[in-house]
């Protein structure tokens, strides 16, 4: 949704890619930073038991939609690109990707795999979002990604309840 806005709003797809881009970098290295700490923190089995429930709980959280604030894309002032890194840095603290990038880490601890994918899906979900903008916005069944999205999570969980991942 933020992709949209600020595509529509400032009608230059190149620094709001790279805005996207430098804020999922630097947002999921953190996140999956994060990851890699706590697989060395807790036990093989408590830590396959948080993540296992916290794919769960993504699982049931990707089924709320997102909301979304119009002060954030009022950062007009700082440029295009800044105004795009610095919503998307905010937006995402805390938000579903991180927290997923967060349990991937630490399940599969592979820090740049992991940070590198979250980032190309990032990528992928907001690329087409900036480049055509506001003409594809009500095309997309959002329900319907947010319920394939849902599923994928909680057969990660159900998978990590399991024994998958390396521990």
């Amino acid at each position: 949704m933020l992709a949209f806005i600020l595509a529509s709003r400032f009608r230059r797809p190149v620094p709001i890619i790279l805005g996207i881009l430098v804020a999922t970098i630097l947002n999921h290295g953190v996140a999956g930073a994060l990851g890699a700490l706590i697989t060395q923190l807790l036990e093989p089995q408590t830590l396959r038991w948080i993540l296992g429930l916290s794919f769960l709980a993504m699982a049931g959280w990707t089924l709320i939609p997102d909301k979304f604030d119009e002060n954030d894309a009022k950062l007009a002032r700082a440029g295009v690109f800044m105004a795009t890194f610095i919503a998307f840095f905010l937006a995402e603290m805390g938000d579903k990707t991180q927290v997923a990038t967060v349990a991937l880490a630490a399940s599969y601890a592979a820090l740049l795999p992991v940070v590198l994918g979250t980032t190309l899906g990032m990528m992928i979900a907001n690329v087409p979002a900036v480049l055509l903008g506001n003409r594809i916005a009500d095309r997309i069944p959002v329900r319907a990604v947010h319920t394939v999205a849902a599923l994928i999570f909680a057969a990660l969980g159900v998978a990590v309840l399991l024994g998958a991942g390396s521990f």
